[in-house]
């Protein structure tokens, strides 16, 4: 790698180049569904997944990279059924659990209110919120969202999720390439910042001027 890239660059390239298709695949079934996963860059790194899919495919048997994009849905599915099992064994006992640099109780919170708000199509619409797609299949266990239920928006969402990301750097890389003949990867840092900010922002927003989900008695007292 070239001295001159940064580090989200140089950090993104090596998990494709070196840590490939296996390295991705954990990171999208942690972000989907484990406590550690909140912090992962999901969307930025599906999207330089797709960029780099031809490369990742190359090195998994030399398939179709469609077929990376199908096993990445698929981890996914898995992530998020983890975490609904998780929410559904545990349940109460996360309200009383205490908070530790992975853990922290205001985005439980903060997913179950927007379980409440939302319904069922959370599972869906969760996907594509940092912090949201990972604890809310932990609050639809906690809630006994029926299994059926769940699984239907979980497969839509995930598919939704990923095709719209990989597809997304795929076909855009190869429509660069073709009208301006330069390559997406050498500006991998600035994409993934720009995706960053556009899907962290308004969950930022909230954090700082919205209402502080902590100090709501409401959501201390309904965690049945």
């Amino acid at each position: 790698m070239d001295d001159d890239k940064g580090f989200i660059q140089k950090f993104i390239e090596w998990i494709i180049e070196y840590g490939g298709l296996y390295v991705l695949l954990l990171v999208v079934f942690a972000e989907t569904g484990l406590f550690i996963g909140f912090f992962f860059p999901g969307d930025s790194l599906l999207f330089a997944a797709g960029i780099y899919a031809d490369d990742l495919a190359k090195e998994f048997f030399n398939v179709h990279w469609s077929v990376i994009m199908i096993m990445v849905m698929i981890a996914s599915v898995l992530g998020n059924i983890a975490g609904y099992w998780f929410g559904y064994k545990t349940g109460p006992l996360l309200y009383e659990k205490k908070e530790t640099w992975l853990f922290k109780k205001k985005h439980l919170i903060r997913a179950r209110k927007f379980y409440d708000k939302y319904g069922k199509p959370t599972i869906f619409l969760g996907k594509f919120l940092p912090f949201i797609r990972t604890f809310a299949p932990i609050v639809a266990g906690m809630v006994k969202m029926e299994k059926p239920i769940f699984m239907f928006y979980n497969i839509l969402g995930s598919v939704c999720w990923v095709a719209s990301m990989m597809l997304g750097g795929h076909f855009l890389e190869s429509w660069v390439q073709k009208k301006y003949d330069f390559s997406l990867k050498d500006h991998i840092e600035a994409i993934t910042i720009g995706i960053i900010l556009v899907t962290t922002l308004p969950v930022l927003y909230k954090i700082f001027f919205g209402k502080k989900v902590d100090d709501d008695p409401d959501m201390e007292s309904s965690n049945s």
